[in-house]
């Protein structure tokens, strides 16, 4: 089972002007860093059920999520 671990804030990779050039709500934005503890994938989205989808498709350890509001 994936875990999701909610935390007070992520950087932002999408601002808030962005939403009008996307009036389907598809845009998903990820940054991929990697160092010698390993790899870490941030991602944004408009839906968030797409990114969490493509991030449980990428297996790997926990996801850390802010509530949004």
């Amino acid at each position: 089972m994936h875990e999701n671990i909610f935390v007070e804030s992520l950087p932002d990779l999408i601002s808030a002007e962005e939403y009008a050039d996307h009036p389907d709500g598809r845009l998903i934005r990820l940054r991929i860093d990697c160092d010698d503890d390993g790899v870490r994938i941030l991602g944004d989205a408009l839906r968030p059920a797409e990114l969490e989808a493509l991030l449980r498709e990428l297996g790997g350890g926990p996801t850390e999520q802010m509530l949004c509001g």
